[in-house]
């Protein structure tokens, strides 16, 4: 059984930053691509940013040089730095992976979502 528990999410001013993680547990034998998604009330959910096991990232053009993503593939991590952050961002936000499990073949797995709340 393969978890991704996400941690991180909270209550933020205009302006101000906070840092998702994102980790993932259980039969593991390979993860290849990880990204970050959002979801807004009525919205729906839509990349944030991603990357692949190399380290080639994409983001979002309203996440382009304000998010960055990154990962630990040693401990089956993947971060996202959120810096001016603006009350547009805020959402649930959900971490999704393409994981080699039990089955050995890939399979996509999400987080339950963490909540973003940015506002004064």
């Amino acid at each position: 059984q393969v978890q991704l528990v996400e941690s991180g999410g909270g209550l933020v001013q205009p302006g101000g930053s906070l840092t998702l993680s994102c980790a993932a547990s259980g039969t593991i034998f390979n993860i290849y691509g990880m990204g970050w998604y959002r979801q807004a009330p009525g919205n729906q959910r839509n990349l944030v940013a991603s990357i692949d096991r190399s380290g080639s990232t994409a983001y979002a053009d309203s996440a382009k040089g304000r998010f960055t993503i990154s990962r630990d593939n040693a401990k089956n991590t993947v971060h996202l730095q959120m810096n001016s952050l603006e009350p547009e961002d805020t959402a649930v936000y959900y971490c999704n992976a393409q994981i080699v499990d039990y089955t050995s073949r890939a399979r996509d797995y999400w987080g339950q979502g963490t909540q973003v709340t940015v506002s004064s």
